[in-house]
């Protein structure tokens, strides 16, 4: 028995029908090589994390952002941790599930500062005026760890007349 079922039809022509568990085995394998695949090029450098956030191909829908943050080369579950801290987005959230801002916020994380022009563009593609994306990517956090979260201003020192 190879787990297909033939039944007689009305007309005397033979109808596979495959089990349902089998359906769902497969739709799961070519899932888990999707999502193989993704982490590969992620890793290579060949499709940046903060791309796969924000356009959330089919194969990354499920995949939790912890996932995606550590398949890139030189990422750990701690800068993954502090990164995700930072935004803040729990490690266990789903890729697909991310709001609007959230994806826009973890993708500016993510985007190294010379893409800048890049980011913009997207930007401006997804945000409204006053919808609040802008403020959140300006207040977000630099993605190097032990760099301050927030800009530091250094007064300018005026000299002391003699």
């Amino acid at each position: 028995m190879n787990g297909m079922a033939t039944f007689a039809s009305s007309t005397d022509t033979d109808v596979t029908v495959t089990p349902q568990h089998l359906k769902a085995l497969q739709q799961a394998n070519k899932v888990r090589l999707a999502r193989a695949e993704l982490k590969r090029r992620v890793a290579s450098g060949e499709m940046p994390a903060a791309d796969v956030v924000l356009s959330c191909p089919s194969e990354a829908e499920t995949m939790t952002v912890a996932d995606l943050l550590i398949a890139q080369r030189r990422w750990g579950r701690m800068r993954s941790r502090k990164v995700l801290a930072l935004i803040p987005i729990t490690e266990a959230k789903q890729v697909g599930t991310l709001t609007q801002r959230q994806a826009l916020a973890l993708a500016a994380a993510l985007s190294p500062r010379s893409s800048g022009a890049k980011l913009t563009a997207c930007l401006s593609e997804h945000m409204t005026p006053g919808n609040g994306i802008a403020e959140t990517i300006q207040a977000s956090p630099s993605p190097v760890i032990g760099q301050a979260p927030h800009p530091v201003i250094v007064p300018e020192l005026t000299p002391v007349p003699a």
